[in-house]
Parts: C-alpha cells; structure tokens; sequence
C-alpha cells in the first residue's frame, strides 16, 4: 500500500462553457464547502488551496465548425490551463483540478504531457467518464466542447487554434483508457478503434468486474515507468447516488466500485494529477454528490472503507 503523505495544490477551473447545461462554474466552491481540503489534511497531506483561476483574454478566433459554442472561451481556459499544469507538473506536487466542466482536461491534460515530456517520461491517462469526450471539432453534432478534449490531448487534427500551434506533446491514444462508458457517437467509435484506445464500457465491469479490467493497465502504466494522470467525471457514477451532473446517463458504476477504483489507484501509487469535473451544485441533493466525491478522492489518497464515517443524506 502507498502511504507517502503527497505535498498536494488544488487548482480552481470554474470552466463552464463547454456543457450543454450551466452550474459548473460553482464546482470548485462546492468541493471545497464539502471539505477536500479537510478530509486531505486528515489523511496527512499537505495541502495549498491555489484558488481559481481566471481565463486569460484571447483575441476572436472563427470557429472551424458553425455548431461550435463558446470558442474562445474554449481557447482561452486550454490555454491558462496548460500553463498551469505544465508548471505544476515539473515540481513534486500534486494537482488536483477542480472543475468545471470537462473542457477544462484539455489544458490540464496537455499541460501535464508537456511537463511528463520534459522528465523523459510518457503519460497515461484513465478517462473515468460516461462519456469518451472524443470529439472532433468537426465531427461534434452538438457543438458542446466538453465533448472534445481527449481528442483534442491524442493529437487528432484540428485543434491548433487552442495553443497557437499544434499541440507539441500529445498523448499516445494507446497510453489512455476510458472505463465506465456507456455512450459513445458514431464519429467518437470509429476513432476510438482505429487508434487503439483503451475502451472498457460497463457491460465489461459488469461481466468482469473493476480488477481484470483496471489491473493490466495500471501494470503497463508501472513498466513504462509512466505517469498517470487521472480524469473523473461526476457522470462515471450512477445518477442514483450521484444526481449533480447535467450529463446523466443510468447505469454507472456503483458507490462500491467507483470506491474500489481509487482503492486501486492509490496501492499503485502511479497518479500524479487528478480532475475533478462536471460537478453542477445547482442540481446536488443537499451537497450528496459533492462529498461524494470528496470521499472518493480520500480513497485515492489512502482512505479505506472502515476508516470512514457514516454519513446521513
């Protein structure tokens, strides 16, 4: 079991344009009133609250594609993002991004490359997510751009508005697996095979259970002496237990195995960032789904089952 304690910076993205649906931009808030912080302290870390962060301006950019909404906004978080994480990435910290809808993982994603490229180290990436989020900007039908960041860190064509250049360190599409899907466009498949992502859906957790499928790639992740950077989207769990996402999708993972999951994630002891996205307080249950995931990010951090206290909702 990894017990260090970790020096850890949370990092506010209150990224809202890239969903269908507005409140994401109170996520970053609502995890710190559900107590991150705390729970991360009393489990030994030390933590530095960054606060949030402000998009830096861009200039008006024409969008390749008429459908696509918030463009620049898109832009100009990709890109104070970017910064943030590159710079994070190369110090012993460890960052947890507090969406904010999950267009904010293209710049964290690719900031995290570009820090992982400059140790001479490659980064994975596990997309926790009802969603595979890849998107082109030319193949979206709903112009919603949190659609579109793994596409966008794999290195497909398309995106160099969002830095100025083309992304110069991208993910290898094979160094990233989605687990917990359970829907996926036309478009977003046919990319999906033809690159050899990793792609576990939840009709294989439920005929093979989190361990067969997490396992081998965490494995791989250790031989390649990789970094992991961990991406969890509020919708990865079951609308039963986890209302507060306008992207709701029944049928996901359950409190036990999202549990079991970071359980897994922290006895490996390889992630090196972290996401927290789509949180939309506006539609929580008296905060249900924010310490939800506060307590799943204390797993990850070493809390086990029996160590945590029983909660009311």
């Amino acid at each position: 079991m990894n017990v260090a304690t970790k020096q850890i910076a949370l990092v506010g993205a209150p990224v809202d344009e890239g969903a269908g649906q507005r409140g994401c931009v109170m996520g970053p808030d609502a995890f710190r009133t559900a107590g991150l912080a705390e729970t991360l302290n009393a489990l030994g870390h030390s933590v530095v609250d960054h606060g949030n962060l402000n998009p830096i301006e861009v200039e008006r950019f024409t969008p390749p594609n008429t459908v696509l909404k918030n463009y620049r906004e898109y832009i100009s978080w990709t890109r104070t993002l970017y910064s943030k994480a590159a710079e994070l990435g190369t110090t012993p910290t460890f960052p947890i991004y507090l969406g904010g809808d999950h267009a904010m993982a293209a710049g964290t994603v690719a900031g995290q490359a570009r820090a992982a490229a400059e140790q001479g180290r490659p980064l994975f990436v596990l997309w926790l997510d009802a969603h595979s989020d890849f998107h082109t900007l030319e193949s979206t039908d709903s112009g919603n751009l949190h659609g579109t960041p793994l596409a966008f860190v794999c290195g497909l064509p398309g995106f160099d508005d969002l830095l100025g250049t083309p992304l110069p360190h991208t993910v290898k599409p094979e160094n990233v697996e989605i687990l917990g899907v359970r829907s996926i466009d036309t478009a977003e498949r046919e990319m999906l095979l033809n690159l050899g992502v990793g792609v576990s859906d939840m009709r294989r957790i439920d005929e093979e259970g989190v361990v067969p499928l997490l396992k081998p790639f965490l494995d791989r992740v250790q031989s390649e002496n990789g970094l992991l950077h961990v991406s969890l989207d509020v919708d990865f769990l079951d609308p039963e237990i986890a209302p507060a996402v306008g992207t709701t999708v029944p049928g996901g993972a359950t409190f036990r195995e999202a549990h079991l999951v970071m359980e897994m994630l922290h006895d490996s002891g390889l992630v090196t960032s972290l996401d927290l996205v789509e949180l939309n307080p506006f539609l929580d249950e008296r905060g249900r789904t924010a310490r939800l995931m506060v307590d799943l990010t204390g797993s990850l951090f070493g809390r086990r089952v029996f160590d945590r206290p029983t909660q009311s909702f």
